[in-house]
């Protein structure tokens, strides 16, 4: 007789779950994953689709910014079709802080991202669309990446490496018993396990209290903007991030997104949002292209999980790293791991984090090979368009009208 398998339910369908599942079953676990939505369909659906260089955050969040130059790396190799490789331009604006394209460009080669200086004229034979408003830019390879078809080609991973999803089944009750997470209730089942993983974002904390537990959590919710100007390049200020300073192409199609905003956000299914949000984010995305559309324009909501001590208020100052919580040393709670915070970019390292966590715990092997092992369709865009069917992981990120907007203030 074989030796028992540890049953193992992941929460939360994004891509960081299903990553999770992936890295798990590849270990040898017995691994469920569960969602109370369609995959892929609240943080993951709903981002900006920017394949992080970490030139954006090589200012202000050097460890952040290291880990995002890794994980592109990774991921371009790994999820290729999924990918449009359109390199970046970090653009200084007359109204930008002094020296930025030189502080820019140290940073970048603090943090190991190449980084190239680029003149007026160069940058905009880069990219067209650009104001002529331009003192400097700083070149570096940005891209972006399909949501959907990410999060397809990880959940066709993680079942061929023998995990089930169950999309569709909310999570009713955590029950415990002598300290430790014993039953988890979903979709109107009762699932027996020996550990629990958390990977619910910005709705960490609504999770972790079923069990008793609590996440220090900060959710900013961000509007993002859809039109019909397209540009070829991924386009930053060269400033600490703000308010629509990102213009950017979709991975799939013509049209172009602006964004974002940064708003606490206390309840994360009903963030805030309104039409001068918009107008603002639009009105900034104007300084890096002046003519963006004013009328057709598609908003689209999401909520970051953005992850602090308690108190933190979910400004843009925080760390956009993640952290691994075990809630049996945090809340006496055992069996259960919380994995929240980080970015799109380091899903995969995430689930790593989280994988290498549980692996002497449970028995599992040390190493899933998730960095080398190519996803599901990874060389062929019309088999991952079929995955994103399959799966149902279509969101506003990926063209899809965002129900949200309908009830805008």
């Amino acid at each position: 007789m074989g030796r028992r398998l540890p049953v193992i339910l992941v929460v939360g369908g994004g891509v960081v779950g299903l990553g999770v599942a992936r890295d798990l079953a590849r270990r040898e676990a017995d691994v469920t994953l569960v969602d109370r939505d369609d995959l892929g369909g609240t943080t993951t659906g709903r981002s900006h689709g920017l394949l992080h260089s970490g030139a954006r955050y090589a200012t202000t969040d050097e460890e952040s910014a290291r880990a995002c130059a890794r994980e592109a790396r990774v991921l371009k190799r790994i999820a290729g079709a999924a990918i449009r490789e359109t390199g970046g331009l970090v653009v200084a604006l007359p109204d930008d802080p002094a020296n930025a394209v030189e502080r820019r460009l140290a940073a970048c080669e603090r943090c190991s991202i190449p980084a190239e200086r680029v003149g007026p004229e160069g940058a905009r034979a880069i990219e067209p669309a650009l104001t002529d408003r331009i003192d400097g830019a700083v070149a570096v390879p940005d891209a972006v990446v399909s949501p959907a078809r990410l999060a397809a080609a990880v959940a066709a991973g993680a079942e061929r490496a023998g995990a089930t999803l169950e999309p569709n089944a909310p999570v009713t009750a955590i029950e415990t018993a002598g300290g430790r997470v014993e039953t988890v209730v979903a979709g109107g089942r009762r699932f027996d396990v020996d550990a629990v993983v958390n990977a619910t974002g910005a709705w960490a904390d609504r999770v972790a209290g079923l069990a008793g537990g609590s996440v220090p959590l900060a959710p900013a919710s961000g509007a993002m903007v859809g039109v019909d100007r397209p540009v070829g390049t991924v386009l930053n200020r060269c400033r600490p991030p703000d308010d629509g300073d990102i213009v950017l192409p979709r991975a799939v199609g013509e049209e172009t997104v602006v964004g974002t905003t940064s708003r606490p956000t206390p309840d994360p299914d009903d963030p805030p949002r309104d039409g001068d949000e918009i107008e603002r984010v639009l009105r900034a995305g104007r300084a890096l292209v002046p003519d963006l559309p004013t009328e057709d324009v598609r908003p689209y909501w999401g909520v970051r999980p953005v992850v602090g001590d308690d108190g933190d208020t979910g400004d843009r100052t925080a760390t956009r790293d993640f952290r691994v919580i075990d809630h049996g040393a945090r809340d006496d709670v055992a069996g259960l791991t919380t994995v929240v915070g980080g970015k799109l970019t380091t899903y995969r390292r995430m689930a790593a984090a989280v994988g290498n966590h549980l692996a002497g715990r449970h028995g599992l092997t040390d190493e899933s090979g998730t960095a080398e092992w190519p996803l599901p369709g990874h060389d062929d865009p019309a088999r991952l368009d079929e995955l994103v069917d399959r799966y149902g992981t279509r969101g506003p990120a990926d063209g899809r009208p965002d129900p949200l907007a309908a009830s805008q203030g």
